[in-house]
């Protein structure tokens, strides 16, 4: 396949361009700089401006644009910032994509679509958006998309977790403090945590581009849900490490703000029945196994 990345430099887009290039395909990239390699076509989202090469002939495209939802304190311009960065270069590639006549876009979303209040219920694919800011984000996050599927292309909405890596995301951030005897539990402990392990994350994504009867929304989620209180759990198994504290919510909600509401208290016990349906084989089926395939290594 030819296949057209946007969002490659990230942990995500990184790993996805090698497992892509390990297979065969052919993968292009697009950068908001002035190109340096071959495979490099430049695209300006802010402008509706995409080099019209870089379409040519490709038979999909994967959007993994957007703005780290962790990475600072949330005030009013950060929280436009997480929109512009997802629905600006959406609505740009959807439109691109119908009007090149690309036959797939599989476009990153987040399993925060269903915001963190369902509590012990299940949530599948079928299950209606939540309310919050996260679940509005993703919400019209994947009705940018909509040029594309009402022109026809088989589109996938890839709604991830926290995707479990190695040298990346939270993990990096949490590992330093397991090692200081720094861990613990987030409030109650009683909420969920959807995960994935990086390798299931571009599995998923390799997987929705080479099935031509998958479309909609997938769940790019581990198949074992886990409390936030077991995650904290086998992470301390994982680094050998204890992890006897209790981070109180009020204090969480002082330190990072409104985040804390939105996806570190609060989270929803989604499965992956579309993608287990399909047929996918998860490499990492549990929490165990995921944290022992990422840092159990070090």
């Amino acid at each position: 396949m030819k296949v057209v990345i946007a969002g490659s430099s990230g942990l995500i887009g990184t790993a996805l361009v090698a497992a892509l290039r390990r297979d065969g395909h052919d993968v292009s990239r697009l950068v908001r700089r002035a190109p340096a390699a071959p495979d490099e076509f430049a695209w300006d989202p802010a402008r509706a401006q995409l080099d019209e090469r870089a379409l040519r002939g490709a038979d999909a495209v994967v959007n993994l644009c957007g703005a780290s939802i962790g990475a600072r304190r949330w005030n009013g311009s950060y929280k436009q910032l997480l929109r512009d960065s997802r629905i600006t270069p959406t609505d740009v590639l959807a439109t691109a994509v119908a009007a090149a006549g690309v036959p797939t876009l599989v476009n990153a979303s987040g399993a925060q679509y269903y915001g963190g209040t369902t509590g012990d219920s299940i949530v599948d694919e079928t299950a209606s958006s939540g309310t919050g800011f996260l679940a509005t984000l993703c919400r019209d996050w994947e009705a940018a998309t909509a040029p594309a599927t009402d022109a026809g292309v088989r589109t996938v909405l890839v709604r991830s977790a926290v995707v479990l890596a190695r040298n990346g995301g939270m993990l990096s951030m949490l590992h330093p403090l397991y090692w200081l005897g720094l861990g613990g539990r987030l409030g109650s402990g009683r909420q969920y945590t959807p995960w994935i392990s990086l390798d299931d994350e571009v599995g998923a994504i390799v997987f929705a581009l080479t099935r031509p009867d998958l479309s909609g929304p997938i769940n790019a989620v581990g198949p074992a849900p886990v409390t936030n209180a077991e995650f904290t759990r086998a992470l301390g198994r994982a680094l050998h490490r204890p992890a006897p504290l209790i981070v109180p919510a009020f204090a969480l909600r002082t330190a990072v703000g409104e985040l804390a509401d939105e996806a570190l208290l609060t989270g929803p016990r989604a499965i992956p029945a579309a993608l287990e349906k399909a047929g996918y084989t998860f490499q990492h089926p549990t929490i165990g196994a995921a944290l022992a395939a990422t840092v159990g290594r070090s």
